[in-house]
């Protein structure tokens, strides 16, 4: 089959004629116009690398310390750790608490804090038309439970509901471990 060109009859040829006259060209630069370069901020990230494999460690409970030496189990009890950044989830939704816990724990190990502390609150819902047997405090429930995920359970040592006084049973008192 042999390449033909259309055929144009002489009225559309006219019309077209017609339509491009108030065509004018535009002068094209000699070289495009240099873009400038945008480079992505390099953020650090966690490497696994020298942290315990995960299917190595433990689910950690609240309060569960067995897994620190004596002396520093003992000070994480009497929360003698300095809280060297705070995490607030009062007014977050689930999976907005989810992100904020995933990312403060991560940035908190590799910016080398050692312990940091999480206030979820204590669910307390003090409303006439609630039953008593409704659900509460659904962050205070879920946190540890990210805590021991895939991603952040290698960082952590352990974690206690600290004094009252730093939140108490609203509150987790994380302790990271060292960065390698």
């Amino acid at each position: 089959m042999k390449n033909q060109q259309p055929q144009i009859n002489k009225e559309d040829e006219v019309a077209w004629n017609e339509e491009i006259k108030s065509v004018i060209k535009i002068d094209q630069p000699k070289e495009p116009p240099s873009a400038p370069i945008y480079i992505d901020e390099i953020t650090p990230t966690v490497s696994y690398k020298n942290i315990p494999n995960i299917y190595q460690l433990y689910y950690l409970k609240t309060g569960d310390l067995t897994n620190m030496d004596g002396k520093t189990a003992s000070r994480v009890k009497r929360c003698e750790y300095k809280v060297e950044a705070v995490l607030d989830l009062h007014g977050k939704t689930e999976k907005m608490a989810y992100d904020a816990v995933f990312n403060f724990i991560q940035q908190s190990y590799l910016q080398d804090k050692r312990c940091v502390l999480i206030i979820t609150g204590k669910g307390l819902v003090s409303m006439p038309d609630k039953d008593i047997l409704s659900e509460k405090g659904k962050l205070k429930e879920r946190t540890p439970i990210w805590l021991n995920s895939e991603q952040l359970r290698p960082l952590i040592l352990g974690f206690i509901h600290p004094i009252e006084r730093l939140g108490g049973s609203g509150a987790l008192y994380v302790i990271l471990r060292k960065k390698k």
